[in-house]
């Protein structure tokens, strides 16, 4: 893992799993870290755990699907450390396990508002405070979903794919401008709410851990260890890619 010293580091959806083991992480290699989330609570527990540890740390609750609340966590961190050097833009919601012709447009519009649109807002406000200060690195959370299809999750699947393509397109836009975006694609991982699923259907981890060559599923940390990398100067000549972190699902 890369050093991201004193650097300011936005984490969205940080008030649980990935965005939790990040926040941790990117504490531990001396960020300042920025923990965004609409669950209070959750994101609060972020914060106090990071600075247990002496760490540092501030809570912001943020909507990403509402352009206020972008702007506002944007400034947040801006007025709190002076600058934005980094941003891991994970907040997204799941799918709805439906066929397309039974899922509502409003259940469509939801995944696609927060989940993409979101996405885009996030690094809409933070490039331009990025383009100030003279460079920065976004990474964003995308999917297994977001490289292939998958049953039962067209608006996840769509919202997923477009993230990727936002993605390369932006590290094209401001490759010159000394700001690299990139991406992440987990595969099936120990998050709160997988082990919720796991708690209801005991028979499911054994089935999701057979899909990839290494039989086990992923941890939090190891998903936040790519994403911190990426944000970090190791990853100086690394842009527009998408790093999928699934035990070999995708090979």
């Amino acid at each position: 893992m890369g050093s991201l010293s004193q650097k300011s580091i936005i984490c969205t959806g940080a008030g649980s799993g990935i965005g939790r083991g990040a926040s941790l992480l990117a504490a531990r290699a001396g960020a300042r870290v920025i923990v965004a989330d609409i669950n209070d609570g959750g994101g609060q527990e972020t914060v106090d755990t990071i600075q247990k540890a002496g760490g540092e740390a501030t809570f912001v609750h943020a909507d990403i699907a509402s352009e206020h609340d972008v702007q506002k966590m944007v400034q947040h961190a801006v007025n709190r450390y002076g600058r934005l050097d980094g941003a891991f833009n994970n907040a997204a919601v799941p799918h709805v396990a439906k066929l397309v012709h039974e899922m509502s447009l409003a259940e469509w519009e939801r995944n696609i508002d927060i989940t993409l649109t979101g996405t885009f807002l996030c690094m809409k406000y933070e490039i331009i405070e990025m383009l100030k200060s003279g460079g920065g690195a976004i990474v964003n959370t995308s999917s297994g979903a977001g490289l292939r299809g998958f049953r039962t999750a067209a608006e996840y699947t769509a919202a997923k794919h477009g993230v990727i393509g936002l993605t390369r397109t932006a590290a094209l836009d401001y490759a010159d401008k000394n700001i690299r975006v990139n991406a992440i694609a987990p595969g099936a991982v120990r998050t709160a709410m997988m082990k919720s699923s796991l708690a209801a259907d005991p028979a499911l981890e054994g089935y999701i851990a057979s899909t990839n060559p290494m039989k086990r599923l992923g941890e939090p940390s190891e998903l936040g260890e790519g994403a911190i990398w990426l944000l970090s100067d190791a990853a100086s000549f690394v842009t527009g890619t998408c790093l999928a972190i699934d035990g070999g699902y995708m090979a």
